[in-house]
């Protein structure tokens, strides 16, 4: 596959893939990275690994999406270089659609985990 580019300065898009399709990849990387994060912070025994944990699973997802979206899963990442290089089009799905991959994450954890509050 030949990447083109995701834009300027950073900005996110969809490149190589239909807007549904960047929509349904920017939400389950989001999951992925979410989940990740909360499975490994949740307990403390956790804690000597966490950071290699979640950079691993960054690193993974941007590897995973780069070429099809430039990889939000984060509202700020993508708010910030829209901002600076001018290039709002898209920037409502780069901002709710991380959140939405975010919030299914948290529900589908505590759904796994299985801890009663």
């Amino acid at each position: 596959m030949i990447v083109k580019d995701t834009g300027k300065l950073g900005t996110n898009g969809f490149p190589n893939c239909s807007p549904a399709g960047g929509f349904a990849i920017e939400v389950i990387l989001t999951f992925v990275f979410v989940i990740a994060i909360l499975g490994v912070t949740s307990r403390e025994s956790n804690a000597s690994v966490a950071g290699l944990v979640i950079g691993g699973a960054l690193v993974l997802v941007h590897l995973l999406g780069i070429s099809f979206t430039g990889t939000s899963v984060n509202p700020a990442r993508s708010f910030g270089p829209a901002l600076i290089a001018g290039d709002l089009k898209n920037i409502r799905v780069f901002l709710l659609v991380p959140m939405a991959g975010g919030i299914f994450a948290a529900y589908v954890y505590k759904f796994l985990d299985g801890k009663k509050q």
